[in-house]
């Protein structure tokens, strides 16, 4: 299979590719932690390569990574379909990697009432709207709540749905609790 043989060169291309950042994301279970740094940012580097391949390869490479003894599946995210699914469980991944509390069923009833689960919706008629600052994007954010809500792992694309949902779910936690107390315009 090419995708083994590509393997270990990505990893080491990736490992070498990131510079040191310090105070990163979750620690990656049975690496030490002189080495956290760099594994960090090697599972970083991982999740953006990964997520340029097609969803057909992906689910090939988790199937090749999930047996390897750890921490090596872990440099791998798990991977999420291209849909409304894929991108609240995948938001609920990183969320869940940095506390921030969301359900399943808080972001898909926020995401279907404010945007029908398009992220590409934008909001040319309200309030915001007319102050110059429509609802953008899958969660209907504003771009002054995405940039103080955005979530470090996620996109700055207020349209990407991963970082909208993470975006929302950050404020309104900041300011409800949690998205699931929404049940309204927020």
């Amino acid at each position: 299979m090419k995708l083994r043989k590509l393997l270990p060169l990505a990893v080491a291309a990736a490992a070498l590719a990131v510079p040191v950042q310090a105070g990163a994301e979750t620690p990656v279970a049975g690496v030490p932690a002189e080495l956290q740094g760099p594994a960090q940012q090697l599972q970083q580097q991982a999740q953006q390569w990964q997520q340029q391949l097609p969803q057909p390869q992906r689910d090939q490479l988790q199937q090749f990574v999930q047996p390897l003894p750890q921490p090596l599946p872990q440099l791998l995210p798990p991977s999420f379909p291209d849909n409304l699914d894929g991108w609240i469980r995948n938001a609920l991944h990183i969320l869940g990697r940095h506390g921030i509390p969301a359900s399943y069923e808080g972001i898909h009833r926020t995401a279907v009432r404010e945007s029908g689960g398009n992220p590409h919706a934008i909001n040319l008629w309200d309030s915001n709207a007319a102050a110059g600052i429509p609802s953008k994007g899958l969660m209907q954010v504003i771009d002054p709540t995405f940039a103080a809500y955005h979530v470090e792992g996620t996109s700055w694309d207020i349209y990407d749905p991963v970082a909208n949902i993470a975006a929302a779910c950050n404020y309104a936690a900041a300011r409800y609790g949690s998205i699931d107390n929404v049940f309204g315009a927020y």
